[in-house]
Formats: structure tokens, sequence, C-alpha cells
């Protein structure tokens, strides 16, 4: 979770969102009735508690590539109903078609290499995340909505647990989003369904429905294509503009589909072959 204000100086509200948000093995998960832990001691925190970014991180973060998405069973750990410094929390069925807009935090060296909600060790040089109630793992695009940059991260933990946030970032994926010196960011965090699987030899296609100068139009014409399309739509940010872009397509077909439907609202497609 993140740390320091855009000074670099250690912030006490962001502190506060890691002792009461707090990921990785801070976060318990309950899967049995358990004694909520008492409430945090108000006061300055010990240095030990404070957590950080690495002292010298490895050069590339910022370029590092979106894990792919690919479908995996739900974690046996971390899917159930838990309990967090008094307060339930539920975990969605699906994370299809979730898709909100808040505040991104992230967190670093203090729970590097300790274990998250789902069992596996945190990294925090990896592109994942925590999340209240997104199920286990479950692959989510994170757009930076200042900047339009924007990831691919896979949840596996549990938090934040501060009211203002919808997200927790691993320190990786906050660099990517370039909010790392920040502490948090204004977000659009949108689930990711498993691409299906290419049913031809030259598949799958992309297309690009439309180019932007401004993100927010982007952003706009992608919500108004979503709807009417059976594929995943985006924004893609390219040297001096936004792209939306539409993909992956399984087939010819349903290219074709997608070609006539972008040509009846009046916009141009161009298709991209990968």
């Amino acid at each position: 979770m993140a740390v320091r204000s855009a000074g670099g100086a250690l912030s006490a509200c962001v502190f506060a969102g890691c002792v009461l948000g707090g990921c990785a093995v801070a976060v318990p998960v309950y899967d049995v009735p358990t004694p909520s832990p008492p409430p945090p001691v108000a006061g300055p925190a010990p240095a030990a508690e404070v957590d950080s970014a690495p002292p010298a991180p490895p050069a590339g973060l910022a370029e590092l590539p979106d894990p792919v998405v690919q479908p995996v069973p739900k974690s046996k750990r971390g899917n159930r109903p838990y309990t967090v410094w008094g307060e339930r929390y539920d975990v969605l069925a699906s994370a299809r078609g979730y898709d909100e807009v808040g505040r991104a935090s992230w967190y670093g060296v203090k729970f590097n290499g300790r274990e998250t909600s789902s069992g596996e060790i945190y990294d925090m040089f990896q592109l994942t995340a925590a999340h209240r109630s997104l199920p286990i793992p479950t692959y989510v695009r994170v757009t930076n909505l200042d900047n339009g940059k924007h990831s691919i991260v896979r949840v596996n933990d549990r938090g934040p647990f501060h009211p203002d946030r919808i997200i927790d970032l691993s320190y990786a994926a906050a660099v990517k989003l370039g909010f790392e010196d920040q502490g948090t960011a204004r977000v659009r965090v949108q689930a990711v369904t498993v691409p299906p699987t290419p049913a031809t030899a030259d598949s799958p296609y992309f297309v690009r429905a439309g180019s932007f100068a401004q993100f927010a139009k982007a952003v706009a014409a992608a919500d108004e294509l979503s709807p009417l399309i059976p594929a995943e739509t985006y924004v893609v940010r390219t040297d001096a503009a936004f792209s939306v872009r539409i993909g992956p397509l399984a087939s010819r077909t349903e290219l074709e589909r997608l070609k006539a439907i972008l040509v009846f609202q009046e916009r141009a497609p161009v298709i991209i072959e990968e």
C-alpha cells in the first residue's frame, strides 16, 4: 500500500490505510468465527510498521508486460466470507461485468515476501493486487484516469480496508500506472474475461474502432460500444493518441459481424491481426 506523498514524506493518512487496510498476512481471512482484533492504538507508527518503496527498485518496471489472462480455478483460500476489524466482507460469486471507478493505493516493502490471502507469497515486483470482494484470482484492467496509463493485474489478496480506496496494487503496478510517488490515484477497475479459444489458424483478430486525442473521449466511445459487441472493449494509449480497441475475436465470422456493427455506427474499423 502507498506510503509516500508526492513530496516523498511519509503520509499519516496513508499509514492509517496501511494499518486498517493492509494486505498480505496482515489481512486475515477468517473461514471460521474468530474474535476481531483490537483497534490500532492512535499515535505515530513505529518505524518498522511503516510501509515504503524499495530503496533501489529494478529498472524496467514501467515496461513490465501484462500477465497473460488465462482460465484458472478459484483459490482454495481467500474466497469465503471474512471479517476484518469487526466488519464482515462477502466475496462475489463471479467477476463478470465488474466495472468500478475509485481510488487505488499500493503496498511495498513492509509486505514483500509475506503470505497473501490466497496463500501465495507477495512479490512487490509482480503485477498483482488486493481487492475486498472480487474472487481470487481475478484479472482486472486498471486504468489511471489522470494519465491514461493502464495495466492488467491479477487479484490474489484481500484489501484495502480504507473506506476511500477500491483496490491496492503491487508496487510494480503503481510504477506502471505512474503514481508510485503520489501514493494514490483515481482509477477505473474492470474485470477481464478470459479470451475465447481461437477457432482458426489465422485468429485471433483485434479491431481498432477509433483514435482520440483526449483520453476521456476514448473512454466514452468504448463505453458506448461495449454493450453492442461480443468482445472486450478497452482503450489503448499510443504515441500521441488514445485508441478504442476490441478483441480478441476468435474467428473471421465474428470479425465480419463486428465490422458490420461498426460501419452501422459510422465508425471506420481498422483490423489488427496478431
